[in-house]
């Protein structure tokens, strides 16, 4: 399901909705019933809706709506994430009512209102994981070719077979000019003149047909296919499709029509000047919490090591053109001495204790504010890369240098979604969650990456 452009599977969606209604019934439950507030209260009183938003907004933070996550059903497993994530709450209501005597949430309420909201969201959990499994609320599938690319379709996750993914696939159709099969024959079907495409998607009861068909010309049933749109089937372009299962543009699959002539990569005034007063916004609240950090930081950098605090470095930014980033210094002075650009590796040498420290925690990135300031990069959107560098992956990976259409940002859809890239084939990876960003960027997609960068720092994911 696309909200504001942006991908969101049906299932973590259904999931965010239900413990939304049960973390809203379980506060009102413990405000209104003895011996906490047997008052009258309002549904939609702003303290009861504030706090039921405080626990939908920890358990995000808590990654307890990531797919990897989800892919888990062990009690265990939600519990460990499950009580730190009410316990931020209860210290934030606990907070509130000291500061404001009045409130409903009195200590009781806040004692009484932790322990059911663990009952109910672990019982909704359980429940959940039970139902949402099964094959009668997947997805079912039809893939319109044999090929290696309709065969991807179940290997899409490699950590996950067939029975563990979200849609089921119910066959591989070939046509007359297909001579590849998928690897299991026995689900290979025939396209010919006894059956129609939509008779097929009839008997197997298939919600969609995937079309992964490479040689289209001459090859691709249009008429059938219109029929089966006509008839309330979904047909979807397999780039579209790994786009909304991996929330990425995948390049072994991608045509240059598909980019050319699909939806996105809309670049109107007003959505520019959304982003940039998003931009200005998010880049000074976060130099106003993060000031007494970076004064710190400054002097332990002083401290341990000779050299200048602030690490200037050539990127190419937004239309390729060139502007100078800046970053704490987290290495030795001397860590390019050679002239020579090398990509950070896992416990590079040239690292200083303080910059392991600020790595792991991003903090070396802060100063790039003063570049969003200046204009030079937005506070989400791809990382810049050296000029070497892009030169290097412009001339190996296709499609690299449409991430250059947008301004560079401090943090991105590719840092939270992929670990830190130290190779050509990491560029790569990273390139398919740019080209989605760059593709779907709204301002809904910033705000989901600032609650994802916040995760990646508290839990230090993907730092070198």
């Amino acid at each position: 399901m696309r909200i504001f452009g942006h991908y969101v599977r049906r299932r973590v969606l259904m999931l965010v909705l239900a413990e939304l209604a049960v973390a809203y019934l379980c506060l009102y439950l413990v405000l209104t019933l003895p011996p906490f507030q047997p008052e009258v209260l309002n549904a939609l009183d702003p303290e009861l809706v504030l706090a039921t938003a405080a626990v939908l907004l920890a358990l995000m933070l808590a990654g307890l709506y990531e797919p990897d996550y989800l892919a888990t059903r062990s009690a265990r497993h939600s519990l460990l994430r499950l009580i730190p994530a009410l316990l931020f709450v209860a210290g934030v209501l606990f907070l509130y009512n000291i500061l404001v005597p009045a409130s409903l949430f009195s200590a009781p309420a806040i004692g009484g209102g932790f322990l059911l909201l663990l009952t109910g969201l672990v019982a909704q959990r359980s429940l959940w994981s039970n139902f949402s499994e099964a094959d009668a609320f997947k997805r079912r599938i039809l893939v319109l070719g044999t090929g290696r690319r309709a065969c991807a379709i179940e290997s899409i996750h490699s950590d996950k077979g067939p029975d563990e993914l979200p849609y089921r696939v119910l066959g591989y159709i070939a046509t007359d000019g297909e001579k590849d099969c998928p690897d299991e024959p026995v689900r290979r079907l025939r396209l010919g003149c006894d059956a129609s495409l939509l008779d097929m998607v009839r008997e197997h009861r298939a919600h969609e047909v995937v079309v992964a068909i490479r040689d289209r010309r001459g090859n691709l049933p249009i008429q059938q296919l219109l029929d089966c749109k006509l008839h309330g089937v979904a047909v979807t372009e397999i780039s579209s499709f790994f786009e909304r299962e991996e929330q990425k543009v995948q390049l072994d699959s991608l045509n240059a029509s598909w980019l050319v002539f699909g939806e996105g990569f809309r670049q109107h005034w007003s959505r520019l000047a959304v982003k940039r007063c998003f931009d200005v916004t998010a880049s000074s609240l976060l130099l106003l919490v993060t000031f007494p950090i970076i004064l710190v930081t400054a002097a332990a950098i002083k401290l341990e090591s000779p050299g200048p605090v602030f690490y200037w470095q050539t990127r190419v930014g937004r239309g390729n053109e060139p502007f100078d980033v800046c970053k704490f210094r987290s290495m030795r002075e001397d860590a390019e001495f050679d002239g020579v650009a090398r990509w950070a590796v896992r416990d590079d040498d040239r690292v200083t204790r303080v910059g392991r420290i600020i790595r792991k925690l991003r903090i070396d990135e802060l100063p790039q504010i003063i570049n969003v300031f200046q204009g030079h990069m937005s506070f989400v959107g791809p990382r810049p890369e050296r000029p070497v560098f892009v030169e290097q992956l412009t001339e190996k990976i296709p499609y690299f240098p449409a991430r250059h259409s947008i301004r560079p940002g401090i943090t991105g859809w590719a840092q939270v979604r992929y670990p830190y890239g130290a190779s050509v084939e990491d560029a790569r990876q990273k390139l398919q969650y740019d080209l989605y960003y760059v593709k779907n960027h709204t301002l809904f997609l910033d705000l989901l990456i600032l609650l994802e960068t916040v995760k990646v720092v508290l839990f230090g994911r993907g730092a070198r």
